[in-house]
């Protein structure tokens, strides 16, 4: 379909109002699959549904995902490596190249970690933007040893 140019000759532009956007809501399927009332299950929208989205890609470890052996953050290689200095930096290296390459949808601001190797434990608080709503989300991710 051809665009049509505006100008002073199609009329008073400055009352008629112009859409030139389209809101893109963002669905996605809740991953606890409880059902709903009517027996269908319940759905993430919006800043929800990214949120899930990316604990879902960090959480992923390399080689889960058939066809796609880098995919996610593989997070959890970092509990039973030898602590150094240098893990708290590459964490954060790794969860924002996860999220740039495999969710779209979101803007990374800011990645904290706090590695404690005595508990095997890693803290990580992602904060990011949701790219349509413009919305701040803080997802905070505990990674522990089970046993």
């Amino acid at each position: 379909m051809p665009s049509r140019a505006f100008s002073i000759e199609d009329g008073n532009l400055a009352t008629a109002s112009v859409n030139v956007a389209r809101k893109k809501t963002y669905k996605d399927i809740d991953l606890s699959f409880a059902k709903r009332l009517d027996g269908d299950i319940f759905k993430k929208t919006d800043a929800a549904a990214v949120k899930q989205s990316v604990k879902n890609i960090l959480l992923t470890n390399f080689a889960e995902k058939p066809f796609l052996p880098n995919f996610g953050g593989n997070l959890n290689s970092f509990l039973f490596n030898l602590s150094t200095d240098m893990d708290e930096d590459l964490i954060e290296l790794t969860v924002v190249e996860a999220i740039e390459a495999y969710e779209p949808r979101a803007r990374v601001q800011n990645v904290s970690v706090q590695v404690k190797p005595d508990r095997n434990e890693v803290l990580a608080k992602v904060v990011f933007q949701v790219i349509t709503t413009n919305d701040i989300i803080t997802l905070d991710l505990d990674l522990t040893r089970l046993r």
